[in-house]
């Protein structure tokens, strides 16, 4: 919303903002924020991602892109779209419907996914897509591994893909092997049990790898049954050695220690994704409005924590450190 700065034209200017003319992050449905009163500054956004202190990573279809809003000025202030990067034109279909973007390597890389079948890995100094990978099926998530190689989760290609992470290997070059997995929406890394998860229909798996850079390999080690079917979203709970876990009608936590499943205290239908971190970070959810998509991130009770007119988000991160998964030195690595 622009800063009024002429007091005398106020109305008017009200006039036109209430018509959607002068704003480019309208308000939230229904939060009631009247907006900046006269000579008030409105909150900028940070200089750069790194200077974010609230700031939400999404994976948004309508511009087939990931980008990183600012919740105090609420403006998206950094994206990365693959034909601005250095994807080839001729796999540049590899990347629509973008379905997942983490930040991972302590905040400085973006980890995407895209229903294309597409997997990169960006660096956001420089938006430069320091790999990429087709894996096709419908891809809906990706992982770092611990030695740097990554792994995908495809739906209906009911698969995941080891890729080995090579940054001098052209895209159709890379190795790559699937692995069998139903209704592959998720994959997440375990640091502390060194196996990795997936809520694949109706079952959480663990997996073990082989670490093994040249011929990457998981086998499966335990299944816990889980209730409903159609499992999403898997994404680690902030601070605790649990998970997050959606499907069609609910969303659960599961803790590791205990190894309970129980309903969460957040809204429960067809959440695509969730995302929490510490006392200072509401739990954010998304909700589909039309098809899949939504152009609100509400917290857990359904209150509009960022809000853009048309956009089409699909999920919605906090760009936080993610200690769950990763080490707390996490740099950037290739396998050797």
């Amino acid at each position: 919303m622009k800063r009024i700065s002429i007091w005398m034209f106020g109305s008017m200017m009200c006039s036109i903002i209430a018509c959607g003319k002068g704003s480019a992050t309208p308000e939230g449905p229904g939060d009631g924020n009247p907006g900046p009163g006269p000579g008030t500054e409105e909150p900028k956004p940070p200089a750069t991602v790194a200077d974010c202190k609230k700031c939400i990573v999404l994976a948004e279809q309508l511009h087939n892109r990931v980008a990183i809003a600012d919740v105090a000025s609420k403006q998206i202030f950094w994206e990365w779209k693959p034909e601005e990067s250095n994807v080839k034109p001729e796999h540049l279909a590899w990347f629509t419907n973008t379905s997942d973007a983490k930040p991972v390597y302590n905040g400085k890389y973006i980890l995407v996914t895209a229903s294309g079948g597409g997997v990169a890995l960006v660096r956001i100094a420089d938006k430069k897509t320091v790999f990429y990978a087709y894996a096709g099926g419908n891809t809906h998530s990706a992982e770092l591994l611990p030695d740097g190689n990554i792994v995908s989760a495809s739906s209906t290609g009911n698969f995941m893909t080891v890729f080995r992470v090579d940054t001098t290997k052209a895209a159709t070059e890379v190795y790559s092997k699937n692995f069998p997995l139903a209704f592959g929406h998720n994959v997440v890394w375990d640091e502390k049990n060194q196996v990795l998860w997936s809520a694949a229909d109706h079952q959480l798996l663990s997996f073990t790898y082989n670490f093994n850079c040249g011929e990457p390999a998981l086998t499966q080690k335990d299944a816990v049954s889980l209730p409903g079917k159609d499992a999403h979203d898997l994404f680690p709970v902030y601070g605790q050695n649990a998970l997050w876990l959606t499907n069609t009608t609910n969303v659960y936590t599961y803790n590791l220690d205990t190894k309970k499943l129980e309903e969460a205290n957040v809204l429960q239908a067809n959440i695509k994704s969730v995302s929490s971190g510490d006392a200072a970070f509401p739990t954010i959810i998304i909700r589909p409005k039309t098809s899949w998509w939504t152009d609100e991130v509400m917290d857990a009770k359904g209150n509009t924590v960022f809000y853009q007119s048309g956009l089409k988000i699909y999920k919605a991160r906090w760009y936080l450190k993610n200690t769950f998964s990763y080490p707390a030195v996490h740099d950037m690595k290739q396998c050797q």
